[in-house]
């Protein structure tokens, strides 16, 4: 009787298996070292104990919300903001601004929603501009990010994809600004932050743009950040070869008390310049006071004063010697919710009926 053809090929088992142990005992020895090695490194600096020394995003954090940078305006602004849910956070805002002297009178609508992994933020303003904001904690370690924005006028659509990747002592990020499959076109930036010590970290960020087929260039610019071993101050520095440098210092002078200041030097030889800013920032118990200087001239002053949970008003003034000119701007941000005392976990006051 002849053996049916699923017979003979059970005959080819012990050779298969053969050939794959012998193939694997082939590439082992050539491998082992490599993972050895990799297994002591890991062992070695797990023992050293290195921080992780945040996102190349974050490096000037600290500064940035000490001086006035991002806060400045000038004008009228109102923030009209209501919460609809705690958790998850679900938040509407109405932003009205006019009388500015650089920009026309704007209104927009925003929208938040986030969780403890996700976060979802739009914002749509009178003239039919949108922009959103979409954030995806996979883990502990790896967040996915996008950003974009579709304008009415040409060449204001953006669209961001980003990846943070964060390990005991580094950080990892790659973005992509404007990415096109076709061609390859667009903005593409990888970096990399390295702990060498419990208080010093390096690292190298590096943007590949890419116009068009024919149209590449690339340049890397090099970081360092030093902390203080009680972290109440912080040293950065960023260089790029082409002629840029940014150093900049934090320190926490008290509990309600910090100073800042940031040095950038331009020294290409089509450009040489140089501008040095100071700045402080005084957190009261009811209000946040920031003040800043610079070497073009210009003092900035920024005070928020909130009278009650739900209400703050801001006035900004900032006046520039060297073109005697000034600005003044005023703002208020008023916060209403629909949610009951218990479902914002405040308790209410005794003697005060529960509804």
């Amino acid at each position: 009787m002849v053996a049916p053809p699923h017979e003979s090929s059970v005959s080819l088992g012990p050779y298969t298996e053969t050939s794959s142990l012998s193939k694997s005992s082939t590439l082992s020895p050539t491998f082992s070292p490599f993972v050895n090695a990799y297994s002591r490194l890991s062992s070695w600096r797990a023992a050293l104990g290195l921080p992780n020394p945040g996102s190349v995003e974050n490096l000037q954090k600290e500064v940035k919300t000490t001086h006035l940078t991002n806060f400045i305006f000038d004008g009228a602004r109102a923030d009209l903001m209501k919460g609809l849910s705690m958790d998850p956070a679900f938040q509407v805002t109405h932003s009205f601004q006019l009388a500015s002297q650089s920009a026309p009178p704007t209104y927009s609508f925003g929208a938040l929603f986030a969780n403890a992994k996700v976060l979802l933020q739009g914002n749509v303003d009178h003239e039919g501009n949108v922009s959103g904001r979409f954030q995806q904690s996979w883990s502990a370690s790896n967040t996915s990010k996008m950003q974009a924005q579709l304008g009415m006028q040409p060449g204001h659509t953006m669209i961001q994809l980003e990846h943070d990747y964060s390990g005991q002592d580094y950080t990892l990020n790659a973005k992509a600004i404007n990415p096109s499959p076709l061609d390859g076109s667009g903005i593409y930036v990888g970096s990399y932050l390295q702990s060498i010590s419990k208080n010093l970290a390096l690292g190298v960020e590096t943007l590949y743009q890419r116009a068009a087929l024919d149209q590449a260039e690339m340049s890397s610019s090099y970081l360092a950040k030093l902390t203080g071993s009680n972290g109440k101050w912080i040293a950065t520095a960023q260089f790029q070869p082409i002629g840029v440098l940014q150093a900049t210092y934090w320190h926490k002078l008290s509990e309600k008390v910090e100073a800042a200041a940031d040095l950038q030097v331009i020294a290409a030889p089509m450009r040489r310049d140089a501008i040095a800013t100071i700045g402080t920032k005084y957190d009261l118990r009811m209000s946040t006071f920031r003040a800043q200087l610079d070497s073009t001239g210009k003092v900035s002053a920024l005070l928020e004063q909130r009278f009650a949970p739900s209400f703050a008003f801001t006035v900004a003034g900032e006046i520039d010697h060297f073109k005697n000119s000034a600005k003044v701007g005023v703002g208020v941000m008023i916060e209403s919710t629909s949610l009951t005392p218990e479902e914002m976990g405040m308790v209410p006051p005794p003697g005060q009926p529960h509804f």
